[in-house]
């Protein structure tokens, strides 16, 4: 196997133990021994746990834009509807994970926030593409995705079925708010 793909092999086990592990208790004995290779083979190709870490976290990040990505075929309204729908269900699903990333527990080392910035900054990129949005209002987009995460944080942290409003509402609220931001006079 060559250094890359033993590389991928290892952040794909990483990330397959971190959907149901923090990534602060994840053992790098586990990862290696599924890996089939030793401890110190795996310090090989992460010199540090913070390296395997957050290589785990960038490889999240990444996934995170690809599985929220809208239907570019779709019309500009409906691909904000899209993937506003599709980062709340992410957050839902993995609403742990997703705190952990967004205030920094488990891995202390700025880097981590670089992962989020990167995601906010794709996300952002998403919808002022999608509505054409003036470079000017870019940063209201950008606030805009803050106050979707919170609000997509703060609703999957009732039980099902006691939230107050449907997924489909959540997400018209805060495409509705978007709206509302953009039209403001700045």
């Amino acid at each position: 196997m060559s250094a890359d793909d033993r590389r991928r092999q290892l952040v794909a086990i990483g990330l397959s133990k971190i959907v149901e592990t923090p990534i602060q208790d994840l053992s790098l004995d586990d990862v290696a021994a599924e890996a089939g290779i030793s401890r110190g083979l795996l310090f090989h190709y992460f010199p540090t746990k913070t390296d395997f870490y957050l290589a785990c976290i960038a490889a999240a990040g990444r996934r995170m834009l690809r599985t929220t990505a809208p239907d570019e075929e779709l019309p500009g309204e409906q691909q904000v509807e899209m993937v506003t729908r599709l980062m709340v269900e992410q957050i839902e699903r993995r609403r742990d994970f997703y705190l952990a990333l967004v205030h920094g527990h488990g891995v202390a080392d700025p880097r981590v926030s670089e992962v989020m910035e990167s995601v906010r900054d794709g996300s952002t990129d998403r919808v002022v593409a999608a509505l054409g949005v003036p470079e000017r209002q870019r940063d209201v987009v950008r606030a805009w995705w803050a106050y979707t995460e919170d609000r997509a944080l703060t609703w999957s942290a009732v039980p099902t079925g006691e939230r107050p409003v449907p997924v489909s509402e959540l997400v018209a609220e805060c495409v509705a708010a978007l709206h509302a931001l953009l039209s403001l006079k700045t």
